[in-house]
């Protein structure tokens, strides 16, 4: 499948331009193509109660769920300038749950897959290889 990286960061900046920040004041818009081809995208949502803040990557994998699912192909994170940022480790974890390790992430060094960012990653074939028989 071809990835228009292009359109996946107009998207990012289009949800960090609908970001809640009113503690920040740092929007991040998030956005990924998923395998059917569609594109679900997020921005971050804070809370005063800092811990209870979500992620730009926690509303794109909501997005995902709640418009029918699939695996994430590439994924693109900005902030207010457009520049590149990466997910949280929390938020890596998140990705990986619904990309695999081989989801395309565009990154300030070009585009690099999360294995490289989440070496060794814990996934849903690591519970359901070890599941009793």
């Amino acid at each position: 499948m071809e990835i228009n990286w292009q359109l996946l960061h107009s998207e990012a900046l289009a949800a960090m331009k609908k970001a809640y920040v009113p503690y920040s004041h740092f929007p991040v818009g998030a956005a990924a193509l998923v395998s059917d081809g569609r594109i679900v995208s997020g921005c971050n949502v804070e809370n005063a109660s800092y811990g209870l803040t979500l992620c730009a990557e926690c509303g794109l994998v909501s997005d995902l769920i709640a418009s029918g699912g699939g695996k994430l192909i590439a994924f693109s994170c900005v902030d207010i300038n457009g520049n590149a940022l990466m997910p949280c480790g929390r938020c890596r974890q998140l990705l990986q749950e619904h990309g695999g390790s081989a989801l395309q992430l565009m990154t300030d060094q070009g585009v690099k897959p999360l294995s490289e960012l989440l070496p060794w990653a814990f996934g849903p074939e690591e519970i359901t290889n070890r599941l009793p028989s």
